[in-house]
């Protein structure tokens, strides 16, 4: 890349005196290095700006306002404009820093002004926050690559005129980190957005800077620079670290210190748990009086022992039964049989006294359906057997071991309590993992991998047939809260129009059980408002008018243009919503004798009101003056039948098919109030145990709360719907202690952290 046509740097200009050091040029060994980094260095930005569309777009999808929303839109944007910029202006930073390798320095930036506290401001809070998380980047880094990033930098003092640290460094962190923010300094974006740039920057450009390192550190041995220096082998390039190892546990740092770092850890929280152990004993752990001469036994007697346990472990766990105990009676058969005492060593007893107040509260835990907890009760010395191989099953949540453990009581948490002949696919599942642990492990913990893949595979089978049953319960609910609520706006229409009238029955009963579905489809289709709302309501209007009396002639000559389209109207209506055509034409019947006598009122009245005779020859004159049309009324001297009347007095409620809509009066409590506030507090997902009586509770969970209706939908294991209740409905569950509520966070963890909890208590006490 050219930069000298168009940057003059300062130290050009002391180039005309004479220097003590050659000026400018790099050893080529040194360009390699550069043009190598800079090759690597531009496919992992390539790699950072692949991956920040679909980061940032996940980011807006998760946003919980429109412009939060917009924020990371425009960033989206933003970022994809100057993208070529960013990347081209970061390179340029970095082969400008080696250019400067060579070249003095012509003097110290002059301090920074005093600044006043009082003077902060917003703009320097973002600057904090985005210093803070720089730290935290080149921090990570130092933890894990220091030891090849020095290598780097004494190799590099050894080739330039320029004295570097590890932070003036070109490659180190420090630097990469500051010409990244340099190359960004055109992005609009708020601090937020580019925290999670800097977190790709991160993961894509620093997540394998360590190669880079050892790529340089390479290439300037083979060129004889400082080669008795011995760097780590290369880390292969991997951004992904594995599930459960932290930044200190990576594989160079491993091979760098010979795995110590991992171990250390163990140690150290293992060595913690020791520490409360070691205080509770006597209280927690009963002691047994030992010679002074006892001899420990090895670990490898201790599986012995315990595989013997295991293959003549109980079906059923009952609650007395001790795992201590029982290994405390089969050392004394041994201490009597070689004439020895022997006993469990203190290490080995720790791990055991841990793993039985592990199951101890597991066996207890309300969570755990009662029929489960016998099954998982048999999993106590396969566990301790794996504890007393592997301390890492304390202090590593990934552990095999310990996921089976908790993805069993996980997949448990919704599993109801059932007679023999009804356990279902899931209990005889983990009662096959059960049985095989038992069976067929010994010392190689290998088995739990394999049995937690078979596991998880199992759930996950299930779960997404529960998840495609749950959604669809959740859509059916979604579409009854709709129908629920066109129904209440036709029934607002049409108390609206009716309630108070004294009508025909037969129009009051078109209304209320034809015209009414025709209102809940449009409702549901169109919204209430749309023109076809608009026009269906106008309908009904009309022919409410129409049916009522009227005498003035404006009124002959409205209702003369008025019917015929009406009834179409009336006609297409109906049939859209599939009304039965049977009881359509006796509607269509009734109501064309209804307007015949209509228009016989006004037969009657028009010839009283001109004190002349009228006939069917004038009224059709009227009419074709109008150009309306005419109707054929019988003569007048034939009385047609005074329609049946009704006042609709009551208000008209409509029923769902299937349904009785008899709505029982509900206990109103206080929003402030407890109950209600636990109510409020369930989120969806969570699981739920109802005691319906004496003998039975239901387990489910939270699918879904219907906002526009108030309901609040469970369904169990399965996905299917169980059980259905208003807001004030659970509220005063939870006021009776009908409800309680399960923990779903992991089991093991919860186990370990109340035994923690409780150690720590008798330590203190």
């Amino acid at each position: 890349m050219k930069t000298d046509a168009n940057v003059v740097h300062l130290t050009k200009v002391a180039s005309e005196h004479p220097p003590t050091s050659p000026v400018g040029r790099l050893p080529v060994a040194l360009i390699q290095v550069r043009d190598k980094a800079a090759v690597q260095l531009k496919q992992a930005l390539q790699a950072l700006f692949d991956n920040a569309d679909d980061t940032l777009f996940e980011m807006a999808d998760r946003a919980t306002s429109n412009a939060e929303q917009n924020a990371f839109f425009e960033a989206m944007r933003d970022l994809r404009l100057k993208r070529k910029s960013i990347e081209r202006g970061f390179l340029q930073n970095v082969f400008e820093a080696f250019a400067t390798l060579n070249q003095y320095e012509i003097g110290r930036p002059a301090p920074l002004d005093a600044v006043s506290y009082d003077s902060l401001s917003l703009v320097q809070n973002d600057e904090l926050e985005e210093s803070v998380a720089q730290d935290a980047m080149v921090a990570k880094v130092m933890s894990r690559d220091s030891l090849s990033l020095g290598h780097l930098t004494t190799r590099l003092n050894a080739m330039v005129s320029k004295k570097l640290d590890d932070k003036s460094n070109p490659l180190g962190p420090a630097a990469l980190v500051g010409f990244f923010l340099q190359a960004c300094s055109s992005l609009g974006v708020e601090i937020r957005v580019k925290l999670i740039i800097l977190k790709l920057f991160e993961k894509y450009v620093l997540g394998d800077v360590g190669q880079l390192y050892a790529d340089a550190n390479q290439a300037l041995v083979q060129a004889g620079v400082l080669p008795e220096l011995k760097s780590t082998p290369p880390r292969r390039a991997n951004v992904r670290a594995p599930a459960g190892r932290s930044p200190g546990e990576t594989a160079s740092a491993q091979e760098a210190f010979g795995g110590e770092l991992g171990d250390e850890g163990v140690r150290e929280v293992f060595g913690a748990l020791q520490a409360l152990l070691s205080q509770a004993r006597g209280s927690v752990v009963p002691q047994r009086d030992v010679p002074a001469d006892a001899m420990p036994i090895t670990s490898n007697d201790l599986m012995r022992l315990l595989s013997h346990m295991q293959q003549r472990a109980p079906v059923q766990v009952s609650d007395d039964f001790d795992l201590r105990e029982q290994l405390e009676q089969l050392l004394s058969r041994a201490s009597a049989k070689s004439g020895k005492a022997r006993v469990v060593g203190e290490v080995d007893e720790d791990v055991i006294n841990l793993v039985s107040m592990l199951f101890e509260f597991i066996l207890d835990d309300r969570t755990l359906p009662d029929s489960l907890k016998a099954l998982i009760g048999r999993l106590q010395i396969p566990m301790l057997k794996v504890a007393v191989l592997d301390k890492t099953f304390f202090s590593r949540g990934s552990h095999p071991a310990r996921r089976l453990l908790n993805e069993i009581a996980s997949a448990a948490l919704g599993w109801g309590d059932q007679d023999e002949a009804q356990r279902d696919s899931l209990y005889l599942k983990i009662e096959q993992v059960v049985q095989r642990l038992l069976n067929d492990f010994v010392d190689d913990p290998t088995i739990f991998s394999e049995l937690l893949a078979d596991f998880l595979a199992f759930t996950g089978d299930e779960r997404r047939r529960s998840e495609l049953l749950e959604q669809r319960t959740r859509d059916a609910e979604e579409g009854s809260a709709r129908a629920e609520l066109a129904r209440r706006e036709v029934e607002h229409a049409l108390n609206e129009r009716l309630l108070g009238r004294t009508l025909p029955e037969v129009v009051v009963r078109l209304l209320q059980d034809a015209w009414s579905k025709v209102l809940m489809l449009c409702c549901l289709k169109h919204g209430v408002n749309s023109p076809e709302w608009e026009a269906a309501l106008a309908t009904m209007d009309d022919l409410v008018w129409s049916v009522e009396p009227h005498e003035d002639p404006q009124s002959r000559m409205r209702l003369l243009e008025l019917v015929p389209g009406l009834l179409k109207s009336l006609r297409e209506g109906m049939a859209s919503a599939a009304f039965d055509p049977f009881s359509t034409g006796e509607f269509f019947n009734q109501l064309e004798v209804l307007h015949v006598q209509a228009f016989q009122r006004f037969k009657r009245v028009v010839p009283e009101a001109e004190k002349a005779p009228a006939n069917d020859e004038q009224i059709a004159t009227d009419a074709d003056e109008l150009s309306l049309p005419l109707l054929e009324l019988p003569p007048v001297e034939e009385e047609l039948d005074m329609p049946a009347m009704v006042e609709v007095v009551e208000e008209i409620v409509l029923v769902a098919p299937g349904e009785s809509r008899s709505p029982e009066p509900e206990t109103v409590l206080p929003d402030d109030d407890e109950a209600v506030l636990q109510v409020d507090n369930l989120r969806v997902g969570s699981w739920v145990e109802f005691q319906e009586d004496e003998e039975h509770k239901l387990r489910c969970k939270l699918a879904a709360i219907i906002k526009p209706t108030g309901k609040y939908i469970f369904v169990n294991r399965t996905g299917m719907k169980v059980l259905e209740k208003t807001r004030m409905g659970l509220a005063v569950e939870f006021r009776r202690n009908a409800i309680r509520l399960l923990d779903d966070a992991l089991l093991f963890d919860r186990a370990l952290e109340s035994v923690i909890g409780n150690l720590r208590r008798i330590k203190g006490a």
